[in-house]
């Protein structure tokens, strides 16, 4: 580990050195805008085709916004509604963001009335279009008069996403200093984790601002950043000091017990980064533009914590030295020295030792009846019912949808490209097909009919759906649209696609499963390589490969039953959509595979340190757990706690995600890590280190003192 020792001879180069690292990250965010991903980035398949011809055309909708009009009370009075839209048309003609205000439209029942806004393409933000309706209600409050639209629903999200991670960010970093303070008994050594872990995600979030135009960032990518740099920022800096801690109070001198805390616990982190990354880096081969931001992201914030944990850290505790330890939490410090490594997990583990085989099982049974919901877990890209429902304007687009299922449901788009002088044709074929659709009862119809474009080579139509987006029955009117109406009716007119929300999805779902098990593949195999080389034992990487299998299937059981199931919803404060959101499962798969990484290469090297010391596997791995257990349950706390942080925000996608690996690592660190895994290391015995097993090294070994327990037996 040449750049800890460097970094321990020359401590303060190496801390104004990280200084002027993150200081100039962090600039690059302000002087390099950001390049935000664009509708375009998103498009797939067939769905994205239609799109790409739609906007060529220049037939691509504008931003609308939509006003409301129903009853406060009762019954709608249709003369009053119609009044109050012609105060909003009035009232939002003057707003120089709107280009035009189309008429008024009832609904089936006359208990709502609708006025559509057409925005214009440069507007940023529709706030004085809803000050204007703002106004007329006022003045009318007898009826209901509600905004929402493109601009301003992406407005309101906008700002949630960032009131909810600066709440994350408020809230994790006061609780991981407190769970370091409950870990270390002492200030200085609490903070430096908390330090390190900020500062790698400063510079992450500033370096994502030249690299997004390479890769645009996609809006869920800072919420990842905190989350992941957070988690591995704080466990690689408590593996570290931890050891070096060991190493202080076994006699050595600090630089020589950061030296050995680099050759032991400097090298299980390098060994887990690579693994995180290696995980996230089959995050490209889905090739969407969410997974690729991800992928950039996580492997970035990764990586500059490595980088943090082999150069300052040893830096800042050559220079603090035996400082680290001060000031002391009394009653935590005492109660940590009276305790001792591996005080409660001994007496946890000494019956899995003991009696492997049942702790196998019983263990077992536990994470594959949580993995068995898995089997039915259904998933669908994010809704209005995945939004939050304290939006106002969320809560308005509801009922817009329900009121007019055409205007604002689920929708499919048919468009034609034909040569010059087929318009006439084309136009009779979509009319015809219009009506072929409505009479398969899966479709509504067409409000605006067919559309042109100037040039006269390019139509559509827009067909609208009476079911909800998650409605089973929208992929199949896509299919039977693609598969036999359009074909009927287009043959031979020109290019042809079947587009719109409603085939996107299809698009989407049918790209991401022919891409799951290649992903799934791409890493188990990726981390199985990585442990066969760290460890030499194929044996060891392939139980590595099916504990995280058993992780991540148990991960995906609780996430379906909270989110598709209900499970818990009220105490997570939501309402539940019936799915999981498309993205998520695949994310937190390679975060978790990555994760759980972390600790099981860490407590697995200890491990192997006993058996070259000459132990029986068996004592090796009792020893070992036990010297470790203390940093494991420290670590799993931190990324519990910060992922639990974000089980509570109000977007979905961050609760989804937050529940789904809080639960994972808490049973990854808990059943698997401290119970299978020992469990199934004992049975092996000698034969977990096939075909390559350790042998004593010649001459000094730097490690701690050798257990006094193993010595005596």
């Amino acid at each position: 580990m040449r750049a800890a020792r460097w970094s321990a001879l020359h401590p303060w180069r190496a801390i104004l050195t990280w200084v002027a690292f993150v200081a100039v990250a962090v600039g690059l965010a302000i002087a390099v805008p950001t390049q935000d991903t664009t509708d375009a980035d998103y498009r797939v398949g067939e769905s994205g085709r239609a799109d790409t011809m739609v906007e060529a055309a220049g037939l691509d909708s504008p931003d609308t916004e939509m006003v409301l009009i129903t009853a406060a009370d009762g019954p709608l009075d249709t003369a009053a509604a119609e009044e109050v839209a012609r105060d909003v048309t009035s009232a939002v003609e003057s707003v120089p963001e709107v280009v035009s205000v189309g008429d008024a439209q009832w609904n089936a029942d006359q208990s709502a009335l609708l006025v559509s806004i057409e925005m214009d393409p440069d507007a940023e933000n529709a706030a004085d279009v809803t000050s204007a309706v703002a106004a007329v209600q006022a003045d009318h409050p007898d009826l209901d008069v509600r905004s929402a639209g493109d601009l301003s629903i992406d407005a309101a999200i906008s700002e949630r996403v960032a009131d909810d991670l600066g709440s994350a960010e408020v809230i994790s970093l006061p609780v991981t200093l407190i769970l370091m303070l409950l870990a270390f008994g002492a200030l200085i050594a609490a903070g430096i984790p908390v330090l390190l872990a900020a500062t790698s995600v400063a510079a992450t979030i500033g370096l994502m601002a030249p690299l997004s135009h390479l890769f645009p960032a996609d809006e869920s990518v800072a919420s990842m950043i905190v989350l992941i740099g957070m988690a591995v920022g704080v466990d690689y800096s408590l593996f570290y000091i931890k050891r070096e801690r060991e190493e202080r109070a076994a006699g050595k001198s600090t630089l020589d017990a950061v030296e050995i805390a680099a050759q032991t616990s400097g090298h299980s982190i390098l060994v887990s980064g690579g693994a995180v990354i290696a995980s996230m880096a089959g995050l490209f081969l889905v090739q969407d533009v969410t997974f690729n931001s991800l992928a950039i992201g996580s492997i970035l914030v990764v990586a500059i914590a490595v980088l943090g944990s082999i150069t300052v850290l040893p830096a800042l505790l050559v220079k603090l030295g035996r400082w680290t330890d001060r000031p002391r939490v009394p009653l935590v410090w005492r109660l940590n020295r009276r305790i001792g490594r591996g005080g409660i997990s001994g007496r946890m583990l000494r019956p899995v030792v003991r009696h492997p085989l049942v702790a196998l099982l019983l263990s077992g049974a536990v994470i594959l009846g949580l993995a068995i919901p898995a089997l039915g877990m259904k998933t669908h890209s994010g809704t209005l019912d995945t939004l939050p429902q304290s939006i106002a304007e969320v809560q308005t687009f509801q009922q817009i949808s329900k009121a007019f299922p055409a205007e604002a449901g689920a929708s499919a788009v048919v468009v034609v490209h034909s040569e010059a002088g087929s318009t006439d044709e084309v136009t009779a074929a979509l009319e015809q097909l219009s009506d072929d659709a409505v009479a398969t009862g899966r479709f509504v119809g067409s409000a605006e009919g067919v559309q042109t474009s100037e040039d006269g080579r390019t139509s559509m139509v827009v067909l609208g759906m009476p079911y909800p987006e998650t409605d089973d029955r929208v992929s199949e009117g896509v299919h039977e649209l693609r598969d036999e109406l359009v074909p009927a009716n287009l043959a031979g007119l020109g290019e042809h696609a079947v587009g719109g929300g409603a085939a996107d999805e299809v698009d989407y779902m049918a790209k991401q499963q022919g891409r799951l098990a290649l992903v799934i593949g791409f890493v188990l195999l990726l981390t199985m390589l990585i442990m066969v080389i760290t460890f030499r034992s194929v044996a060891l990487a392939g139980i590595s490969t099916l504990l995280n299998l058993l992780s991540v299937g148990a991960a995906f059981g609780v996430m379906t039953l909270v989110f598709q199931h209900g499970w818990g919803s009220g105490a997570l404060d939501f309402t539940t959509p019936g799915f999981v959101i498309n993205w998520l499962p695949l994310f937190v798969l390679v975060v978790l595979v990555g994760l759980s990484m972390d600790y099981h290469v860490f407590v697995l090297s200890r491990v192997r340190e006993h058996v070259g010391r000459g132990l029986p596997t068996k004592l090796a791995v009792e020893q070992g757990v036990k010297d470790t257990a203390g940093v494991v349950t420290s670590a799993a706390a931190v990324m519990v706690s910060v992922f639990a942080i974000f089980a509570t925000l109000s977007m979905m996608e961050m609760k989804m995600m937050g529940v789904g690996l809080s639960a994972a690592i808490l049973l990854d660190a808990t059943l698997i890590r401290l119970v299978m895994l020992p469990a199934v290391m004992v049975l092996l015995g000698e034969k977990v280190w096939w075909p390559w097993p350790p042998r004593r090294p010649r001459g000094e070994v730097v490690s701690e003192p050798e257990p006094e327990y193993a010595l005596t037996r």
